[in-house]
């Protein structure tokens, strides 16, 4: 099999644990590019995060970003956008306002957030992951929902983070409950993500390919986490970081190195080397 689309997540794969790049995954990307291969980011970071580490790796393409809800070359022209209905969002907010818990509401360009009485600990592990202020700026606010009621916007992915885990159990249950229609990941540390219950990396990946004139079978899915699972397992190649979630490992085809053994350029090089330079 020919392999023309190669998607890579970027936590806990492009990046290290130190949360830099490696110069072997930057020349792994290189020399698979000089293959003919399109690549692209799948990545539950916002969009100017991702564009940020798209830099570094010297893509120019198309990116999925935000759980899969925004895919875009510029957050001013996306191919595919699938947001959360302003009302649905308001209501959902209102309800995490209910708990101790620090939310963000993402736009393509920036996000809302509350301020917190807790140590500064909480704060620092959100703003982990969001890419660089100074591209992808936070506005701090005392409510989000009055924020929200104020200027309203309908939002790509709303996430919530809580310290105390019987906490985020009681709201992740009331959520489920009170609101249809979305689509809401567990993830670590007291994380959660809420999004459209249309959205996942998945099916953006699917979307993007079909657009480039892609099969599934073509293509290539590098994952590490929960929200890889469907990505993996739906492509020609489903390939999952040492260092990954047990599901995205038992959903994936292969299992790489660890990406502070470098498992992305090890993966790439096992996988590309033989292979011929794609024809457009």
């Amino acid at each position: 099999m020919t392999y023309r689309l190669l998607a890579l997540t970027i936590d806990n794969a492009v990046l290290r644990s130190n949360g830099k790049i490696s110069r072997q995954t930057k020349d792994a990307i290189d020399y698979v590019k000089s293959k003919g291969v399109y690549v692209t980011i799948a990545t539950e970071r916002p969009f100017p995060a991702a564009k940020k580490v798209a830099k570094s790796l010297k893509l120019d393409g198309y990116l999925i970003s935000n759980n899969g809800a925004f895919v875009a070359e510029a957050s001013d022209q996306p191919l595919f956008a699938r947001r959360i209905q302003q009302e649905k969002a308001i209501h959902l907010v209102e309800l995490l306002e209910q708990f101790n818990c620090h939310i963000r509401v993402f736009h393509e360009s920036y996000a809302v957030g509350n301020r917190m009485n807790q140590k500064n600990h909480l704060i620092a592990k959100m703003t982990v992951g969001i890419g660089d202020p100074l591209f992808y700026p936070v506005h701090f606010v005392d409510t989000v929902s009055d924020q929200l009621l104020k200027d309203p916007f309908a939002p790509l992915k709303v996430q919530a983070e809580f310290t105390d885990d019987l906490e985020k159990e009681r709201a992740l249950r009331e959520l489920k409950a009170a609101i249809p229609s979305i689509t809401i990941s567990s993830g670590e540390e007291g994380r959660i993500d809420i999004v459209n219950y249309s959205v996942s990396k998945g099916r953006a990946l699917l979307r993007l390919a079909q657009h480039l004139g892609i099969g599934p079978e073509e293509t290539v899915a590098i994952g590490a986490s929960k929200a890889d699972v469907e990505m993996v397992s739906q492509v020609g190649l489903g390939v999952a970081m040492g260092n990954g979630a047990k599901e995205v490992k038992e959903a994936a085809h292969w299992v790489t190195r660890t990406h502070d053994q470098n498992g992305v350029s090890y993966m790439v090089r096992e996988v590309f080397r033989k292979q011929l330079r794609v024809q457009l």
